[in-house]
């Protein structure tokens, strides 16, 4: 009895053991499962993405120096004007009674002017004839030369009276559109520190551009006459070109963040564009045809039986040798948009499969993937060259 349970208990120990050989062969040899990438002939654009607003090539706010009520408008929004029309006009009555007095002014000084001219001809005479002494003479000649400040003084007060007389008349500086309009009749305007904008006048509308706020880290990738792409929110399945025509040397800091403005040309010639309206920029940067590419998801993988790589190693890709096993191919990475990456190297051939990663079961499985036509394709930070620098 004791030796029939002795070889049962063999049998099960033989038949486990056998069991676990097996399933660690089975695992040995299926090995872990991955996601395949392609190495794909195509076109990498390198793109800087930035915002910033749209406005009018150039705007002149348009103002008052005399203060007044508001007597008339004579345009409104979205007209269009002439250098010279006639905008808004200032209740004149306060200007006018200046200028009278004004005038009254320069007939009193003229008569004082007359008065003083007889008294020092008349000082004269005596003082050649030694009638008067040098004190009289000296006080009547200096009388005579005040009246003729005064009366120049006088004249100068009419003229500045007439001039703010003509300053209640509002005039276009500039052939343009009028884009705001901040006063209403009976609106009381002062200008006794600053100049109040009435009028906010855009002189050509079918040019505009982007003010186009860029991240210290990209704005060196930016060069006057580069291409441009963008959209604005009214019109979402639609991109609009522009040019870059400057950028500016003035920065910007917000929240610890530097930026810089760069300035878009955009031809507006249907009017569709309007001022204000939030642009989403996509700078095209660099871009070369026809090469090699990985996605950059093979760049990051490492498998995690692989030792680790020496400091000094080349950025490199993996593939499945004939065992099935991870082998690593060193490569040149070059341009990347932030999706696949320009690589050169020996194996690097067009269709080879790379891995991009794990998958908890089963085979191998290759990830679609597809090379965008688009020279405009957004990119995601950072996007340009690829990790070891130029090509």
């Amino acid at each position: 009895m004791k030796r029939t349970k002795m070889v049962a208990m063999i049998a099960v120990v033989g038949a486990l053991g056998v069991g676990l050989y097996a399933y660690e062969r089975a695992t040995a040899e299926s090995g872990p499962a991955y996601r395949l990438g392609r190495v794909e002939r195509t076109s990498i654009t390198s793109t800087v993405s930035a915002t910033g607003p749209l406005s009018a090539v150039q705007t002149v706010q348009v103002g008052t120096q005399v203060s007044g009520r508001i007597a008339a408008i004579k345009v409104d929004f979205n007209d269009k004007v002439k250098k010279g029309q006639l905008l808004a006009r200032i209740d004149p009555t306060l200007q006018q009674q200046a200028v009278a007095d004004a005038q009254a002014g320069v007939i009193r000084a003229q008569a004082q002017l007359t008065q003083a001219r007889a008294a020092y001809d008349q000082s004269k005479t005596l003082y050649d004839e030694k009638i008067i002494t040098t004190t009289e003479y000296d006080t009547a000649k200096a009388n005579y030369g005040v009246a003729q400040a005064n009366l120049t003084s006088a004249k100068v007060a009419l003229n500045t009276a007439r001039q703010n007389l003509a300053y209640t008349d509002i005039y276009a500086p500039i052939d343009g559109v009028v884009v705001e309009r901040n006063v209403n009749v009976g609106q009381t305007v002062a200008a006794s520190l600053q100049a109040p904008q009435l009028f906010l006048i855009a002189n050509d509308l079918s040019r505009m551009q982007i003010l186009a706020s860029v991240d210290e880290s990209d704005i060196g990738r930016i060069k006057a006459g580069q291409a441009v792409s963008f959209t604005v929110q009214s019109y979402p399945d639609d991109s609009f070109p522009g040019t870059v025509s400057q950028v500016r040397l003035q920065d910007s800091t917000v929240n610890n963040v530097v930026s810089y403005t760069a300035v878009v040309n955009v031809s507006n010639p249907d009017g569709k564009l309007l001022p204000g309206m939030t642009a989403t920029t996509t700078f095209l940067t660099d871009s070369v045809q026809g090469v090699l590419t990985v996605p950059n998801a093979s760049l990051r993988f490492t498998p995690t039986t692989a030792a680790p790589a020496r400091a000094s190693s080349r950025p490199g890709v993996w593939i499945l040798n004939p065992k099935h096993q991870p082998e690593r191919l060193a490569v040149h990475t070059g341009l990347t948009d932030g999706q696949r990456t320009q690589v050169s190297g020996t194996g690097i051939t067009d269709g080879l499969s790379v891995i991009i990663g794990t998958s908890s079961a089963g085979a191998a499985t290759p990830a679609r993937t597809a090379a965008s036509g688009n020279p405009f394709q957004p990119a995601t930070q950072g996007g340009g060259r690829g990790p070891r620098g130029p090509f």
